[in-house]
């Protein structure tokens, strides 16, 4: 019988964030009911250049254009963001609102506070865990994770037609048995 441990890298990454995003977002809504640590890149991204696009929006924060329309959607209805067509009429402009300035001060501090303690944290592992997670990132940019599964399922294909060939089961002979 195969193992299947309950703790694979999926388990470990997915409890990981739940340790450092679910703390996060308890203290934020300590003082802000409605903000989530998701929507700090784009806050951060608009904090630094107001109206921008989407698409702006995406890659200034390296989530995808959906994770972004999402994200400032969801803003947008918390009153922080308003949205406004752009020039071209065929995408929007996000711009903070000013209960969306206002908060910058707040997050401002609680964003230096997050770094500092994402620092300690590093401090405290063997090996700080902001460059490997970065290296990972551009590890798995240069060779997806998908393309390395498929590259060790068909090894282990090969694996088992070799061994099958070696017990004499693949003889190109038919290996039913007739009355």
């Amino acid at each position: 019988m195969t193992d299947y441990p309950a703790d694979g890298l999926g388990t470990q990454l997915r409890r990981l964030l739940e340790l450092l995003d679910g703390d996060l977002d308890r203290i934020y809504r300590e003082d802000h009911p409605f903000y989530t640590s998701r929507f700090t890149p784009v806050m951060k991204a608009l904090a630094a250049n107001d109206h921008l696009t989407i698409k702006d929006i995406a890659a200034m924060s390296s989530v995808s254009h959906s994770a972004a329309s999402q994200t400032v959607a969801r803003l947008s209805d918390s009153g922080l963001v308003e949205l406004t067509p752009n020039t071209d009429r065929r995408s929007r402009r996000a711009t903070l609102t000013r209960e969306g300035r206002r908060l910058l001060p707040w997050l401002g501090k609680r964003w230096r506070a997050t770094d500092a303690a994402a620092r300690e944290l590093d401090a405290a592992l063997s090996y700080p865990l902001g460059d490997l997670v970065r290296q990972a990132i551009e590890a798995l940019e240069a060779r997806p994770f998908s393309a390395r599964i498929r590259a060790h399922e068909s090894a282990d294909a090969e694996r088992g037609t070799d061994a099958a060939r070696a017990a004499g089961l693949l003889t190109g002979r038919s290996n039913t048995v007739t009355d």
